[in-house]
């Protein structure tokens, strides 16, 4: 399967991404995923297939989240814990 997908940037969340069907665009998406979301940015168009590699997720995911649910929303990673000072690795 391939799928013509454009990736948009959240304005109010530093490495969120939203990945919609080219062919539909923003317009069919909840308005309430666009009110948390921001005024989405494109960032690129990219073509996704099943051996494509994305850098932080899964390729199939997100092509099965534009089948199914019409988007992708991809949420900035986890911040690492803190280390502890003086903590030993006993």
């Amino acid at each position: 399967m391939k799928l013509l997908c454009e990736i948009y940037k959240s304005p109010r969340k530093a490495e969120m991404y939203l990945y919609v069907d080219k062919s539909s665009g923003l317009e069919e998406l909840p308005a309430t995923l666009l009110q948390q979301f921001g005024e989405p940015d494109l960032v690129m168009t990219l073509l996704l297939t099943p051996t494509k590699k994305l850098a932080r997720v899964d390729v199939n995911d997100v092509i099965e989240g534009i089948t199914e649910q019409g988007y992708f929303l991809q949420m900035p990673p986890a911040p690492y814990p803190k280390a502890r000072l003086g903590a030993s690795s006993d």
